[in-house]
């Protein structure tokens, strides 16, 4: 009998941490276990002054990340990092690090998934990698960061149009708005983030670190400005949660049918 194997993997590639979101069977979906191992994997760059990159990238060829997985959310399991609420989502949405971080996105970054490529300093996706914020057909909303990260990141009327209908975009949507870096051949997206990832490493590491913390307002492990966007995201969400609505998207979506939603 094959023993099972770890919900995500973590290997080093030169100068390079490499985390693979390992759950292809479900579509890389993020549940605790994903969320420990990836923010271990963070702790462990951070302090290793040989590594001066990290790439995140998803198993297979069907999704980088699905984003949650509803149905532990549907049982009640929290999804994050037991004793690191403070990591947030897949215990890297809110667990900034000085070395500089690039999403290789293989196929759906949706939810969740669209959420740890905002979170990403830098992004390369294959051409057909899709991305998206469909969280309110669900009755939830991008509370891992998607809802006041997007509008930061590319231009406020489109991603405000994403955030309200939940429609995906394809890869080169996501190029032209600035969303990613590069879109290149399927087969060859963590190659191409490995080799961003060298380009990066050749540098001072010492500068670089110092370059990323400045630019994003990196404070002893924290961005002091978002942090009235995380306290007033979670007050929404805290309410969304004990709406109607909100059981009902997660139960329609276990039970694979449409919801009707109440406004209550």
């Amino acid at each position: 009998m094959n023993a099972i194997e770890p919900a995500a993997l973590v290997a080093r590639r030169g100068h390079v941490l490499v985390i693979t979101l390992n759950r292809p069977g479900a579509m890389n979906a993020v549940n605790a276990e994903v969320s420990t191992i990836v923010g271990e994997a963070l702790v462990r760059a951070e302090e290793d002054r040989d590594v001066r990159a990290v790439v995140l990238t998803g198993a297979g060829t069907r999704a980088f990340s699905a984003g949650a997985d509803l149905k532990a959310v549907s049982r009640g399991e929290s999804l994050t990092a037991p004793g690191h609420d403070e990591w947030g989502f897949a215990g890297f949405v809110r667990h900034p690090i000085s070395k500089p971080t690039i999403a290789a996105v293989n196929g759906y970054a949706l939810a969740g998934g669209m959420e740890l490529v905002l979170a990403s300093d830098l992004a390369v996706a294959g051409e057909s990698a899709t991305f998206g914020l469909p969280e309110v057909a669900r009755g939830l909303f991008a509370a891992a960061g998607g809802v006041f990260r997007l509008p930061q990141q590319i231009p406020s009327k489109f991603a405000m149009e994403m955030i309200y209908t939940g429609e995906p975009i394809d890869a080169p949507r996501a190029l032209s708005l600035g969303l990613v870096n590069r879109v290149v051949p399927d087969s060859t997206v963590l190659d191409a983030a490995l080799a961003l990832a060298d380009k990066i490493a050749d540098n001072a590491p010492l500068a670089v670190q110092a370059s990323k913390r400045l630019a994003m307002g990196l404070t002893d492990g924290v961005v002091p400005s978002e942090s009235g966007a995380w306290l007033h995201s979670a007050q929404e969400i805290a309410l969304i949660k004990t709406s109607q609505d909100f059981k009902e998207g997660t139960t329609a979506f276990v039970e694979k049918r449409s919801p009707v939603w109440r406004a209550q």
